[in-house]
């Protein structure tokens, strides 16, 4: 896919995730106002991070995301499910 200005795209695949940041605004569009008053402090973290790597503060993505994936058991649903199985793809979580 290639961009108006001619630069390459990197389609998001195993070795190209999709920013977390990018993965957070379909979570808040799925989940919404519903969202768990436990698991929205990790979520607006994931707002603000692009890559696993990322620190948020002193904390690091991986533990946002092993945080989000621990509060969000009242997420149910098709998207839900994807998008936790993806979040665990990136954080290298079993």
């Amino acid at each position: 896919m290639k961009h108006s200005n001619d630069h390459i795209v990197p389609i998001p695949g195993p070795n190209c995730p999709r920013k977390l940041s990018v993965i957070a605004r379909d979570i808040g569009r799925d989940w919404g106002p519903k969202m768990n008053y436990a698991a929205r402090p990790y979520w607006a973290a994931l707002c603000v991070l692009e890559t696993i790597n990322d620190k948020y503060y002193l904390d690091p993505a991986r533990e946002i995301v092993a945080r989000f994936l621990c509060n969000s058991g009242q997420w149910r649903g098709p998207v839900a499910r994807a998008i936790k199985l993806e979040l665990k793809q990136i954080a290298g979580i079993k």
